[in-house]
């Protein structure tokens, strides 16, 4: 028989700290945050010139636009804002994740076709920075993997692209491996980022249901659909690894609650190791891991197999003549060779937080304000056992992930899209809303306002 979960009630004031006014501050505060990093930014830029973007605090430029996907959009917006909230409770279990997938899907093609076919999608991945301009540079894989360390540095005979060079080569492979089956090109990399990036979203749903209750992820669902982060992760490879990241602690989430521990832990495991070999800075996503552990009430059963899993990536890129700690040490040079060693840390310290406003959205800002009350009124005892506070404590690992991330001074600018693996997992926060069409609402106009005055660099 099986149990069901209690539901969340959000008139409990251990639940819903504060009220309508708190969440109009803290949006507020919010709001002016993005407005400084904006005329702050345009200042430093016009007058010195070292952020190195367009749109301060973003990358892109100022251009009104519409395109195919305009109409789409609004529909997806209106029918999530309308129907999202009721769909979501009404519906079983996996219907709803698969609907969420489609959701998330609908929304993020939509957006992506704003700026039309080729510039939306075909072309992301295409352009001088990105991995499909060495697809043929990996003929030999072996080869081009001992000989990758050569290349990172700006001054090094042929360097890699900036987007090659600032990541580990799985990142590459991934584009490799698609043209090798036949799927090459700009077009199909571009349908497969939107694709994989988006069963995210799925991901952080079934993570939330097994530590937090369904009743706390079903709220959070349309949310995690009408996400203005699908602005960049329908346009970027981080949409892409941020679903990978996802799928790893979805699947530990599953091992340490019981699911089948030693196939779903060395699942876990595996998708660890990919994710540290598609990006540097996801090592962060440890931080996650560790309140994920915190939350399964400590059952470290399924660790051997998640320890296993995770080795087997390391072992074959190391077999391979990869040496993540070589290319990582020369990736900080290469960083601060480039647009990193000349943006200002002084204002992409709090900038990038600007940037991450507009990536979650202003119910995001809301929910973690709630979320913060719910973790500062639980008694000790309780924090680890009521499902607000197990939502709300791993919210806030994420966000605790990406201030470290921001302290380092390895992410200045561009962030939009390179904490989309974290800033997912602040958006369940938004589950602690009472009134959430309004919301809904909030996040869809910012989404769309984004994706039709400016013209995004990813």
């Amino acid at each position: 028989m099986k149990r069901t979960p209690p539901r969340t009630d959000l008139r409990d004031p251990a639940v819903r700290p504060g009220g309508a006014a708190a969440d109009a501050y803290a949006v507020a505060a919010a709001g002016l945050l993005v407005l400084a990093a904006a005329l702050v930014g345009t200042y430093l830029q016009n007058r010195y010139g070292t952020l190195r973007v367009g749109w301060p605090p973003l990358v892109g430029g100022w251009m009104p636009h519409a395109g195919p996907g305009t109409p789409a959009a609004l529909a997806v917006a209106v029918a999530v804002v309308a129907y999202g909230p009721s769909l979501t409770v009404r519906l079983p279990w996996r219907p709803l994740l698969l609907a969420v997938w489609g959701g998330a899907l609908a929304w993020t093609w939509s957006l992506a076709l704003v700026d039309g076919w080729q510039r939306g999608v075909a072309g992301r991945l295409t352009t001088r920075h990105e991995y499909l301009q060495v697809i043929d540079r990996f003929q030999d894989v072996p080869e081009t993997l001992r000989d990758f360390h050569a290349h990172i540095l700006i001054g090094a005979p042929d360097n890699w692209p900036a987007h090659v060079a600032g990541h580990p080569p799985g990142a590459t492979l991934t584009f490799v491996l698609l043209d090798r089956i036949g799927l090459g090109g700009g077009a199909w990399a571009g349908a497969f980022v939107v694709t994989a990036g988006t069963t995210a979203a799925v991901a952080v749903l079934v993570t939330v249901r097994r530590l937090a209750g369904e009743d706390l992820a079903r709220r959070a669902a349309p949310f995690l659909v009408l996400a203005p982060a699908a602005v960049w992760t329908g346009t970027s490879a981080d949409g892409w690894f941020a679903a990978v990241a996802a799928w790893a602690l979805a699947l530990l989430a599953l091992a340490v609650t019981g699911h089948r521990p030693a196939w779903t832990g060395l699942g876990a495991g595996l998708l660890f190791g990919v994710t540290v070999y598609l990006s540097y800075g996801l090592t962060l996503v440890a931080v996650i891991a560790a309140a994920v552990l915190l939350l399964g009430a400590r059952r470290l059963r399924p660790l051997p197999y998640v320890a296993a899993g995770f080795l087997v990536v390391p072992a074959v890129f190391t077999a391979l003549g990869f040496d993540w700690w070589e290319a990582y040490r020369l990736l900080v040079t290469r960083y601060h060779q480039g647009a990193g060693g000349v943006r200002p840390y002084g204002y992409w310290v709090w900038a990038n937080l600007a940037c991450t406003v507009l990536v979650v959205g202003p119910a995001t800002v809301a929910g973690l304000r709630r979320g913060g009350g719910v973790l500062l009124g639980a008694a000790r005892a309780a924090l680890l056992r009521g499902p607000a506070p197990r939502l709300a404590l791993l919210a806030g690992s994420a966000l605790l992930a990406l201030l470290i991330a921001d302290l380092s001074g390895m992410s200045k600018a561009e962030t939009e899209r390179i904490w989309l693996p974290f800033a997912l997992w602040l958006l369940p926060a938004c589950s602690f809303l009472p009134g959430p069409r309004g919301w809904l609402a909030g996040q869809a106009a910012l989404a769309l306002l984004l994706n039709h005055l400016v013209l995004t660099g990813w």
